[in-house]
């Protein structure tokens, strides 16, 4: 699946996993004192702590978890770095909470965006959001403004060719960056013209944002749906380069992928995003994103932001707020096999 077959034993064994494949599959691929920047609530940790730490009590949660990846990308960085991006689903039966969100009792989806540095064929580091309000919002228990965009499953690649991507994308890379610099030329130039949208971005492009923002579609869902409740509430927004920030780009075809960890400095000094009130604080965004070209036009863009961060930055614990919500719930363990009815 992947072009850098350091990765190979880790995703076959996660495709189908299993507490002992997962496990030793994580210790043949991760260097032992590799640095994970994984998603809130888990922080930084070690690679020696991988399993123990994410896939030990998710595979508990989900007995008959899979990795399901969808897109797999490798290159180098500017910078000289080899890095392998990674965009899927974990998809199992969810029987047992996790991070005490409510058993579902059916199957479960939620998205991944990982990025895996390689060094002598080992991975010494790791950038990794899952999309954990995913399974808020399918265990019936998100417990912050609801999103403005559609809720779904996100999709493969359209074309389907997303484990298969080849060749140079050193034209897609630049078109993407390119579209960067003009989305930030606003709001310091009022004119929303001045971003260009239709120069850079296909009529029909689906922006697939993460639970808590959703999907959009075309220039109006995409402005209505993120653009713009974004930008009125933070329009100090900048492109990581112009900063200390540092993001990490490669591509491969009409693919392109960024990393950073953090890649966003921003001011949260107005109202209307996620129904955050303006805290006038500084906050750093982590977004790990994936974009697809056709007809040398964006046409598809995942894009996974660690919301439970930024919300902790605001002083909002996520997580309590669920477990306050689900107070007069039952939880527990349920059966994964069901007895059939006599």
């Amino acid at each position: 699946m992947s072009a850098n077959p350091a990765l190979a034993v880790f995703q076959t064994a996660l495709a189908t996993a299993t507490p002992d494949g997962a496990r030793a599959a994580c210790e043949l691929t991760i260097s032992p004192d590799a640095t994970i920047h994984m998603c809130h609530p888990f922080g930084t940790i070690a690679g020696a702590q991988v399993y123990d730490t994410l896939y030990a009590p998710l595979l508990a949660a989900m007995p008959d978890l899979e990795r399901r990846d969808m897109i797999v990308l490798s290159g180098t960085t500017p910078q000289g770095q080899e890095w392998v991006g990674c965009m899927g689903n974990y998809m199992g039966t969810m029987v047992h909470p996790w991070l005490d969100i409510p058993a579902t009792g059916h199957l479960t989806h939620m998205r991944y965006h990982e990025f895996f540095r390689i060094t002598d064929g080992k991975v010494t580091e790791a950038q990794i959001i899952w999309d954990i309000p995913e399974l808020m919002m399918q265990a019936h228990a998100w417990p912050m403004a609801p999103q403005l965009g559609k809720y779904l499953c996100t999709p493969a690649p359209m074309t389907q060719d997303g484990l298969t991507a080849s060749g140079d994308g050193t034209a897609a890379m630049d078109h993407v960056i390119a579209m960067l610099t003009h989305l930030c030329k606003y709001p310091s130039n009022p004119d929303p013209a001045v971003m260009q949208l239709e120069r850079y971005w296909h009529p029909r492009f689906n922006w697939y944002g993460p639970v808590g923002i959703g999907t959009g579609r075309g220039v109006s869902g995409f402005r209505n749906w993120h653009q713009m409740p974004f930008l009125r509430a933070m329009p100090d927004r900048k492109l990581d380069s112009m900063g200390d920030l540092m993001s990490h780009w490669f591509g491969e075809g009409e693919y392109v992928c960024e990393t950073g960890w953090p890649n966003m400095r921003l001011t949260l000094d107005h109202d209307g995003w996620l129904g955050v009130a303006p805290a006038g604080r500084e906050v750093l965004l982590r977004s790990l994103d994936f974009w697809r070209l056709e007809d040398g036009l964006i046409r598809e863009n995942w894009v996974l932001v660690d919301l439970l961060d930024f919300h902790a930055q605001t002083g909002v614990d996520v997580l309590a707020r669920m477990r306050e919500f689900n107070k007069a719930r039952a939880s527990g363990t349920m059966p994964l096999t069901l007895k059939a009815a006599s």
